[in-house]
């Protein structure tokens, strides 16, 4: 049509394109700031920039191209009857077959493999594999997948993967250098693939032979242990002798998991954590309500360790090009909400102005003429003139945190809302002279990331405390100007940033961080759907562990501290928390109430 843009007129030419590759004519093609992700005949591709970037542009393409090749190529039922019972062994199986037929539709074509070349480099980018830096930390399906990518095509592994994949190139080669060969020679039959693939897995020791699984029994436990630790190498020995289970890692660590990775557990691992299903959505927390009285009153609280816990800026965790993109998504998303919350912003404004507004004493006997009372003078010439002074009004030198819950249960409206509004509320403070401060919290990883593992190497100490590796995310500093972070915001949009919550420890370093501040008043505002949940410290801790930490910070902040504190909750009552603080059942309600709750805490003074 004429009134499309180069951007609409680009993904209906995919969109085509994609239906020729996979001949299925009811493929549909839809943007996302999110990662990719294919439903049946419906694809998700990462969204391009305004002008088309040449890269961008290649890196859709490729996507489309995979997606493509998946319908055409790829035999679901197939694949499905003949994947391995164990997690990281159907990991690995899913990442080679994905290997297989982009290989296969890419072959002799140059302009398709250009593209899925752009793709796969993207992917290694965000994948754990990029910020390994020991053996242990490599993903192996990651890895695999690149080996055998090198020996089907020719193509050299991606940049940001090739320190990784030479972490454990040696260990994987030797065990099953010969089975990536043979792969290559059957790279166009399915079944045949398949079979061999499984094989592979099996001189990886990835899965269980026959006999193991029938000798398995909790009884004998301890026994094939013994003979397990028989077999294991020497502690001297090249890391490239290390076991499987060593140089897998926690492969759902980081913030970028594809689909495939979300769903990998460390076998030994698998059948301690009782966690909630595998996959991401498996995972979402579920939000406790109990009552103040099931916790007990001889309750401490500790961190097993601190050691993998970060606190890191936006952009460390995303690229410039990435940030720019998602906040285009995300302004795009809340078009119609954004005019709104600016006209809500612009009321407190004029409220936070007027407060700031000089004033004028009357009737003085001496000071400036008051030319308004002239014309009684005028009518009484016996009337003396009259003057006015000039009072400036003290406006309390003001610093304002918004802290951001960025847990999985905010996925999707929730947190796109909760980051338009913090923006504009930035904004139209920084007008007024308030500075204001942006910050997020989560999790680095679902089901206790490296805390989990020291725990497990440990020995598995009773009541280890909090056990999951902490991220605390600064999107705007205080002092930094709005425009300079606008686009960090973008960050809440990503794929895989959203895990568990532990607000306690959130609110105590969103607090500390306003102590060290040298302003008159110090607001803090908490925006929140609930309260903490981290499935592995509470699988292995009394019930209530992290909420009645978090009843005594606020506890301690609203008695003890300087710092004014208020919350919104987003369809959870926080008020049983936060002395003051407001639930919103319906997110459209935030902009408004942060407005109202602001606003108060100014005319309270």
């Amino acid at each position: 049509m004429a009134d499309d843009t180069p951007l609409d007129q680009f993904r209906a030419v995919l969109a085509g394109t994609a239906r020729a590759v996979a001949d299925v004519p009811e493929v549909e093609v839809a943007w996302t700031a999110d990662a990719p992700s294919q439903s049946g005949t419906n694809m998700r591709l990462p969204m391009p920039g305004r002008a088309l970037p040449a890269a961008q542009v290649a890196e859709a393409r490729g996507f489309a191209d995979a997606m493509a090749l998946r319908l055409r190529l790829h035999d679901e039922p197939l694949h499905n009857r003949g994947a391995p019972a164990e997690p990281l062994a159907r990991a690995c199986y899913d990442a080679i077959e994905q290997v297989r037929y982009e290989a296969a539709g890419s072959d002799g074509y140059a302009g398709m493999r250009g593209n899925l070349d752009a793709a796969t480099t993207m992917r290694m980018a965000s994948d754990p594999i990029a910020r390994a830096a020991r053996p242990e930390d490599v993903p192996l399906p990651s890895a695999l997948a690149m080996l055998l990518r090198e020996k089907l095509t020719g193509q050299p592994v991606p940049a940001s993967a090739e320190v990784g994949t030479a972490m454990v190139r040696s260990w994987i080669e030797a065990r099953a250098g010969a089975d990536l060969v043979g792969l290559a020679d059957v790279m166009g039959d399915q079944k045949a693939f398949q079979n061999l693939a499984l094989e592979m897995l099996g001189h990886l020791d990835l899965t269980k032979s026959n006999d193991d699984a029938d000798d398995g029994g909790d009884e004998d436990e301890g026994e094939q242990a013994d003979d397990q630790d028989d077999d294991q190498p020497d502690a001297s020995e090249d890391s490239a002798d290390q076991q499987p289970s060593e140089i897998a890692g926690d492969t759902t660590e980081g913030d970028d998991e594809g689909e495939d990775q979300q769903d990998v557990e460390r076998p030994e691992e698998s059948a301690d954590a009782d966690m909630a299903d595998e996959g991401e959505e498996g995972m979402l927390p579920t939000r406790p309500n109990r009552p103040w009285t099931d916790l007990p009153d001889s309750w401490e609280y500790k961190s097993f360790t601190t050691s993998f816990d970060e606190v890191v800026s936006a952009t460390e965790l995303c690229d410039e090009e990435e940030l720019t993109r998602l906040r285009a998504y995300l302004d795009a998303q809340l078009k119609g909400l954004q005019g709104i919350v600016t006209r809500l912003a612009n009321r407190l404004q004029r409220r936070l102005m007027a407060q700031q507004n000089r004033s004028w004493d009357f009737d003085q006997e001496e000071g400036l003429l008051d030319a308004a009372r002239l014309a009684r003078v005028v009518i009484s010439p016996g009337h003396s003139l009259s003057y006015k002074i000039e009072r400036d009004i003290q406006f309390k030198d003001t610093v304002v945190t918004l802290l951001i819950d960025n847990s999985g249960s905010m996925r999707g409206r929730p947190i796109s809302i909760a980051a338009i509004s913090a923006d504009i509320m930035a904004r139209t403070l920084e007008r007024c002279g308030v500075k204001t401060e942006i910050l997020g919290f989560t999790t680095r990883a679902w089901k206790g990331g490296q805390s989990r593992e020291a725990w497990l190497a440990g020995g598995k100490p009773a009541h280890p405390g909090r056990l999951n590796d902490l991220r605390h995310i600064v999107y705007k500093k205080a002092d930094e100007p709005w425009r300079r972070a606008r686009k960090n915001l973008g960050l809440m949009m990503r794929e895989g940033l959203l895990k568990e919550n532990i607000d306690g420890e959130a609110l105590l370093w969103a607090h500390t961080r306003l102590l060290a501040r040298q302003e008159d008043r110090r607001i803090l505002m908490v925006i929140s759907d609930g309260a903490p949940v981290d499935d592995s410290t509470l699988s292995v801790n009394s019930a209530g562990y992290l909420e009645q930490h978090l009843r005594r910070v606020i506890d301690w902040i609203e008695k003890q501290s300087p710092v004014q504190l208020v919350a919104i909750g987003i369809g959870h009552d926080v008020t049983r928390y936060y002395r003051r603080a407001v639930t919103i059942m319906d997110v459209e309600q935030l902009g408004g109430t942060m407005v109202e709750q602001l606003a108060g805490l100014f005319e309270d003074d």
